[in-house]
């Protein structure tokens, strides 16, 4: 009887590596450092599939270790990563209607961006998405953008030939060109450097992001110039997400929606404060005059599609 025993029990582990070994390993890339927020919501959701999934098995690679945006964006097409976080504007090439959620002034508050961006807008953006066999998780508030800078800038006047570093998509290029200033399209990952050598004058993120990465050490000058609400997203290879079981996909949405609630408190709550906190580390917070705004706006507004539409969703 004992040898029967041992020998159930030692089948029973056979096929409980078998069917471990059977799992799906999806990685999923990001950018953003260790110490992020948008990072911790990944980590935060990973945590949350790999506990309760069949099937799958989810390893995040934070830092820009698999590459840099433009590289993952053309890896999850390829299925050479099956998770990414990143700026729906990185798919402009490919799905114009992308970059445009990210246009300066489109939205009117966190909240219009939220209802549109995880709601029937998603929804429409995911059709065009499956086309390059993508598939939209879900949108996060990655932050509202701020511009920041090795001098004061109080007026549109103060950025004329300037040096800003941007991402590496069109409609960025194009803000910073109403500016009346140079846009460098750059990885992120470089950018610390590039304004401790002066190859750039400024750049613009969320004031989480000018944190995490510790511009506050090359740069003084917080320009609140208030100008992207900022959507980012968790994006997953379509074919990838079709492979799972039902369980599987309830889990993985489950976790990702759980995380990305969790992200937007966290980033709401800081951005109250952030501001002020930056201080410490010898920065200038300045509130420039409308004429940024003023330039802008009718320089970007005829490059976006459905910024009409996109306003009624406000309602």
């Amino acid at each position: 009887m004992k040898k029967i025993l041992v020998t159930v029990l030692a089948l029973c582990m056979v096929l409980s590596l078998a069917l471990s070994a059977q799992a799906v390993e999806l990685k999923w890339g990001s950018v953003h450092p260790e110490t992020q927020i948008a990072t911790q919501m990944m980590m935060m959701a990973i945590e949350e599939i790999n506990a309760n999934a069949d099937d799958v098995h989810v390893t995040g690679y934070p830092n820009g270790v698999l590459g840099g945006s433009s590289d993952m964006v053309e890896a999850i097409q390829e299925g050479m990563v099956e998770m990414i976080t990143e700026g729906p504007a990185q798919f402009g090439a490919w799905i114009p209607k992308a970059a445009q959620v990210e246009a300066p002034f489109l939205w009117k508050d966190v909240a219009h961006m939220q209802k549109a961006m995880n709601g029937g807008y998603k929804d429409k953006l995911n059709e065009l998405f499956e086309s390059i066999g993508v598939r939209i998780m879900g949108t996060f508030y990655y932050g509202t953008r701020q511009l920041t800078t090795n001098k004061p800038i109080h007026t549109l006047d103060d950025l004329k030939g300037m040096k800003i570093r941007v991402p590496q998509t069109d409609l960025y290029v194009k803000m910073v060109e109403s500016w009346g200033a140079a846009a460098t399209p750059m990885n992120i990952n470089e950018l610390y450097m590039a304004l401790q050598t002066g190859t750039v004058d400024g750049q613009e993120n969320p004031l989480t992001t000018f944190e995490s990465y510790k511009f506050y050490e090359v740069v003084k000058n917080i320009i609140m110039t208030n100008h992207i609400i900022c959507p980012n997203m968790v994006f997953m290879n379509n074919d990838v997400w079709n492979s799972l079981s039902e369980h599987d996909q309830q889990v993985v949405q489950a976790a990702i929606d759980k995380a990305i609630a969790w992200q937007d408190e966290q980033i709401i709550a800081a951005e109250t404060t952030l501001a002020e906190d930056l201080k410490q580390y010898g920065c200038e917070v300045i509130v420039p005059d409308d004429t940024i705004r003023e330039a802008t706006i009718p320089y970007i507004q005829p490059l976006i599609e459905d910024w009409d539409y996109i306003q009624t969703l406000a309602d």
